[in-house]
């Protein structure tokens, strides 16, 4: 426990007091043994009262002889009144110094009772200062927690909003992104697409030309009569792979439909119509077979997939 300069003084005070109460004890008690002693008791003296100037003329005279005195008798002691308080006994002074002892001891149970009450107060102001101390830290401690936690969730907040405004230009950027891809691959799409066009009208120009250059010359080699030679070869081709069969007449006239691949190979043989009865129909399918594959054509622009030859075989 910290004493104080409180407490110093009041010990000092207490202190001073005690001692001045036993100091007005012990001086008052000496007074009181004073007053109560009997008076000396004093002799009674006869005298004569003799003149200054018979004395001065009895010096100049001769002297008498001395003359030894009477005795007189020893006066008895007059009886004194006593005065004052009487003497108090060795009783009443131990009594008296006991009733000291037990002023003190009260004195100093109080002074004992006051510094243990002065004490207790002061832990109780201590307790109380210490639990306001403490209180107020709390608050403190508090306060600082929750600006803390506003600081946080002021931060966080903040934090949220820049990552949502973050998202929200990335988002818009990704969008002008995909726009402006979307717009340039648009643009490519309708570049090629244009491209394709052109190309494709380049194309069907070119084929076009090519066809109509293929036509005139086929034309032109048709007029020259190479068509019909190439026919020629077929259908001669055919009646040389032709078995004639029994039930075969003559005057017989078929027109056969022959599907080719090129190079002459021959991939269907059909017989649209003949004079002739099935099996003459089916020798002349078959004869197309072992034809394959046919002649090819002396111009590749006279060459045809689909071909109707006349068989006539007389």
């Amino acid at each position: 426990m910290i004493e104080r300069a409180s407490d110093r003084w009041v010990s000092i005070i207490l202190s001073v007091l005690l001692h001045g109460t036993l100091v007005v004890a012990l001086v008052y008690g000496f007074w009181t043994y004073r007053q109560s002693r009997p008076p000396t008791p004093t002799l009674a003296i006869e005298a004569t009262v003799v003149d200054a100037r018979s004395v001065n003329g009895a010096a100049l005279k001769e002297p008498p002889a001395p003359q030894p005195p009477a005795p007189t008798p020893a006066p008895e002691p007059e009886a004194v009144e006593p005065t004052g308080p009487p003497q108090p006994t060795p009783e009443e002074l131990a009594q008296r110094e006991q009733a000291l002892q037990e002023q003190a001891q009260k004195e100093q149970a109080q002074k004992e009772q006051a510094q243990r009450e002065q004490a207790q107060k002061e832990q109780a102001d201590r307790d109380a200062a210490d639990k306001q101390r403490q209180a107020e830290e709390q608050k403190q401690q508090e306060e600082a927690q929750r600006q803390a936690e506003e600081k946080r969730q002021a931060l966080q907040k903040q934090r949220e909003a820049q990552e949502k405004a973050d998202a929200e230009r990335k988002a818009l950027e990704a969008k002008k992104r995909a726009e402006e891809q979307r717009v340039a691959e648009q643009k490519r799409a309708e570049a090629a697409q244009r491209a394709a066009e052109e190309k494709s009208r380049a194309e069907s120009e070119a084929e076009l030309r090519n066809s109509l250059a293929a036509e005139e010359h086929a034309n032109q080699v048709r007029s020259s009569g190479a068509l019909v030679s190439w026919l020629s070869q077929i259908t001669a081709r055919i009646q040389h792979a032709w078995l004639r069969p029994p039930s075969a007449r003559s005057g017989i006239q078929c027109v056969l439909h022959i599907t080719q691949a090129p190079g002459g190979a021959v991939l269907s043989a059909r017989i649209e119509s003949c004079n002739g009865d099935q099996a003459v129909r089916e020798s002349i399918e078959a004869a197309a077979y072992r034809a394959s594959p046919l002649p090819p054509p002396p111009d590749p622009s006279l060459f045809e997939r689909d071909l109707e030859v006349t068989f006539r075989p007389d």
